[in-house]
């Protein structure tokens, strides 16, 4: 597998990881003002930019948009279900297991090459 084509599953995923402190961090911070909240989640948003904006540039040379969009939802949920489990404390229930199954079941479908 080239560099192309390996190289936005990498950064999407080291993207997501920020992207997910970003949104769902602050969680764990309910006493928090959102003056506060906003610019600090922001800036570490800022980062998600970083790897998304070139893993979307050099994937697409490989992969069209709507692949990327799908490798970037699996991602997403695989890092939010690490994430929720490790840093939230929360479980992965059986309609969760399910929701990811048809992610993965849309990948199929976005990959697959029936023209």
């Amino acid at each position: 597998m080239s560099w192309p084509a390996i190289a936005p599953i990498i950064l999407l995923s080291i993207s997501n990881v920020f992207m997910t402190f970003a949104w769902y961090g602050q969680l764990k911070f309910p006493h928090v003002s959102l003056w506060v909240l906003v610019p600090v989640c922001w800036g570490i948003a800022f980062f998600e930019y970083c790897f998304a904006v070139p893993a979307n540039h050099i994937g697409h040379t490989v992969y069209s948009a709507a692949q990327l969009k799908t490798i970037q939802e699996v991602i997403t949920l695989s890092v939010f279900a690490v994430f929720s489990v490790t840093y939230l404390g929360e479980e992965i229930r059986w309609n969760y297991v399910v929701a990811f199954a048809f992610l993965v079941g849309a990948a199929f479908f976005a990959f697959n090459k029936w023209n």
